[in-house]
């Protein structure tokens, strides 16, 4: 059953008009069927509206009205909800009133599917890849456009790129480029001496170790991020990535605090952590092919990498007393992908305001960068620590 007040009802009645009438246009307004204003429609109305238009709607989205009309067994449909689905908006209340529903959708798959283009066959594939529930396959596979497209990790991925060749060109190195002199020397890269320079605990991110490092970041960057940002958005993608950055550098300064960073590892890791942690938790759900070897895939080049941070660490440095650059970031983005980033991509049409754990972790990850910078503000100078002279 769906929970709604009366008042869901009482707004501006051209308003609901002209959101119905910029998508699948049903001609529905509310004292046709909502006669009481009570803020919902009976079954049996709702029913004939879909028998005498429900050949202009997308059958997908046709599917999803009928789940929804089968879902509440009071006879009545909440209005709110029905504006929501024909204007490609969809309320948590709703989304459970279809998950509660006492029948499942009665059309196939949508990978039983034939004669779909090439764009549709990898917008199917990026909704089994990254959704657990068949009715958000089709209702993303029926609103995916392309439009905008996934041009936050794409554009990330060139800068870094662009980024490496000019300092493989200006240093005459391309793998372990960390161990040039010159190599610190740049406006990106996070060195502990630097740290007033607030910009490079982010822009550290364009800066690789070498070809090995930004091979093994760009991989993961565009196998996970560009499917999760095709469904989720740049915005969601953006928010993930830029804190599992921002809490990796922050890390180092905590733990490691004599140690530069360079690398987008921050960043990847809590895209990755978070979407293992949500294809874990939506295990029977995930009908993606070969999702344990992609899984085991994921973690490999998540191992060697990480693995190859720590040996580079541990490694004598070619210039003393500077150490070559931490590992920690990785942990701190793994630390943001397995709790903001989990409920971020949980429920990808669900508004994030609306949903009380993001809060939660939204805010003990506030608490966490204030309490960062205040200690490089402060620790640094009472724990006496001896840094390596600036780059």
């Amino acid at each position: 059953m769906v929970n709604s007040s009366p008042a869901v009802a009482a707004h501006a009645e051209g308003e609901e008009i002209e959101v119905l009438e910029s998508t699948d246009v049903l001609p529905v307004a509310p004292e046709d069927y909502d006669p009481e204003n009570s803020g919902f429609i009976s079954t049996e109305r709702f029913r004939d509206l879909l028998a005498a238009h429900g050949s202009e709607l997308d059958p997908h989205k046709l599917e999803v009205l009928l789940a929804l009309a089968d879902a509440n067994a009071d006879g009545k449909i909440c209005y709110q909800d029905f504006v929501n689905l024909m204007s490609n908006k969809r309320s948590n209340s709703f989304r459970q009133a279809i998950l509660q529903g006492s029948r499942q959708l009665r059309n196939s798959a949508l990978r039983e599917e034939v004669g779909l283009g090439l764009s549709r066959r990898l917008v199917r594939h990026v909704a089994y890849e990254t959704l657990p529930r068949e009715v958000d396959r089709k209702w993303y596979f029926d609103s995916y456009t392309y439009c905008p497209p996934p041009w936050l990790m794409l554009a990330i991925t060139i800068t870094e790129v662009v980024v490496f060749m000019y300092y493989g060109l200006q240093l005459n190195r391309w793998v372990l480029q960390v161990s040039s002199p010159y190599f610190l020397k740049g406006p990106l890269p996070y060195h502990p001496q630097l740290r007033a320079q607030a910009w490079r605990f982010l822009s550290y991110i364009f800066m690789h170790a070498g070809i090995e490092h930004l091979g093994l970041n760009m991989a993961m960057q565009l196998l996970v991020g560009v499917p999760l940002e095709m469904v989720h958005g740049a915005l969601r993608i953006g928010l993930v990535y830029v804190c599992g950055a921002l809490a990796g550098s922050l890390a180092v300064s905590v733990t490691d605090m004599t140690a530069p960073v360079v690398g987008s590892s921050g960043g990847v890791y809590a895209l990755v952590s978070a979407h293992l942690a949500n294809v874990v938790m939506n295990w029977s759900g995930m009908k993606c092919q070969f999702k344990l070897f992609r899984m085991a895939m994921a973690l490999v080049c998540m191992s060697v990498e990480f693995g190859r941070a720590v040996w580079l660490r541990c490694y004598p440095p070619a210039f003393p007393p500077c150490p070559n650059p931490s590992f920690v970031a990785h942990l701190g983005g793994v630390a943001v992908g397995l709790t903001l980033g989990v409920v971020v991509l949980q429920n990808y049409e669900q508004r994030l305001q609306e949903q009380s754990l993001f809060w939660i972790f939204f805010s003990v990850y506030t608490l966490f960068i204030l309490c960062g910078i205040f200690w490089n503000i402060f620790a640094y100078n009472l724990l006496d620590v001896k840094l390596p002279p600036p780059p």
